[in-house]
């Protein structure tokens, strides 16, 4: 055999070996992403739903309205160093985060379409809009 031949062998079959290494070890990595026949599994796409959230910040709601689907889950985050309320301004109440201290979270999940108006009861001059179709 030709030293130029022999070395394209032995270059091919380093290169397939160390393929066949990245591809168990690869398997071994991540063992879902293979099934009991070796294939590969589809991709799926995710399953939850987007985030919306309403950051409390500079004594605003941001964004002040903000447009959801029904089922769709607003929270709301406090980033200002003094408690806020995201409150509803609907009679009865549809919502009323309490007092939330900074960094502090609320979730709501919107369950019927309308527009929901909502305040601060802390500083009433803040508000903001969630609406939903």
């Amino acid at each position: 055999m030709k030293a130029a031949t022999y070395s394209s062998t032995v270059f091919l079959i380093a290169f397939t070996l160390f393929a066949i290494y990245i591809s168990i070890a690869e398997a071994i990595a991540n063992p879902k992403a293979t099934d009991t026949t070796g294939a590969s599994a589809p991709a799926t796409q995710p399953t939850s739903k987007p985030a919306f959230v309403v950051q409390i910040d500079n004594f605003m709601f941001k964004p002040k309205e903000l447009e959801i689907a029904v089922g769709d889950t607003v929270t709301w985050r406090n980033a200002d160093d003094v408690p806020h309320t995201a409150t509803s301004k609907d009679d009865p109440q549809t919502f009323d985060s309490g007092p939330l201290d900074t960094d502090d979270k609320y979730s709501f999940t919107f369950s019927k379409p309308g527009k929901y108006t909502y305040y601060c009861k802390v500083h009433p001059h803040m508000t903001g809009v969630v609406v939903v179709k």
